[in-house]
């Protein structure tokens, strides 16, 4: 039942408002979600025409539950991430995505493709950590160029203050759960990126790529 800009599905409130209010739709968060659940929510923002649907944390093994009811559909299992319905290009500018390692991948490619579902051109620049700064160096004309740059790393996580340093664009930063013991889980790289002595860092959750692209998208918009 359609009241007061959502959808009333018993077991979820769908918010068809959210994209005259914020300009972009609903994402779908998959986990601990059924597939189902995640089925009937995203019919009702394809319903209410949407103009993209992204779901986030979606396992493997509920995307194939749901896949033959979405035929028009793009999904990494890296990323954990699907979208229907791509949003028309709205920049020609690319975001640039800068991984620290290999191990960080995984959320960078989630920050890629909801960039990609929201309308938006990507590049990539991976496994460019500080343990080997000439690697970041040598991409010094993308990092110039880029309208945002989104940098996701574990560990100790400087990569963020380098990127910044570089740059005169807003960085959105990433910290990821990647590392040894005392990275507890992602907290020590988050800490790092808060205490950023580079101004013009913003931070998002550990592991939200999510977020990240959300962010970039709105920055590159």
């Amino acid at each position: 039942m359609k009241q007061k800009g959502f959808v009333d599905l018993g077991f979820a409130k769908v918010d068809i408002d959210r994209q005259r209010r914020r300009g972009f739709s609903e994402a779908v968060y998959c986990e601990n979600k059924s597939p189902k659940q995640i089925e009937k929510i995203t019919q009702e923002l394809i319903k209410y025409k949407q103009n993209a649907v992204i779901l986030t944390r979606l396992s493997i093994d509920k995307f194939e539950a749901i896949k033959s009811k979405f035929p028009s559909r793009v999904y990494s299992e890296a990323a954990r991430l699907g979208y229907l319905n791509k949003r028309k290009l709205k920049s020609r500018k690319e975001v640039l995505i800068v991984s620290a390692g290999t191990a960080d991948i995984p959320v960078a490619e989630e920050a890629v493709l909801t960039l990609e579902a929201m309308g938006n051109r990507v590049k990539r620049v991976y496994d460019v950590g500080v343990a080997g700064c000439h690697r970041l160096l040598d991409h010094i004309a993308l990092l110039k160029k880029a309208p945002v740059v989104v940098v996701v790393a574990g560990m100790e996580a400087a990569l963020a203050s380098l990127v910044s340093g570089l740059v005169k664009v807003p960085v959105v930063a990433v910290p990821t759960s990647c590392g040894y013991g005392a990275n507890f889980k992602g907290l020590s790289a988050l800490l790092t990126m808060i205490n950023s002595c580079s101004p013009g860092v913003a931070v998002v959750n550990i592991d939200n790529g999510f977020g990240a692209g959300y962010l970039a998208s709105l920055m590159n918009r």
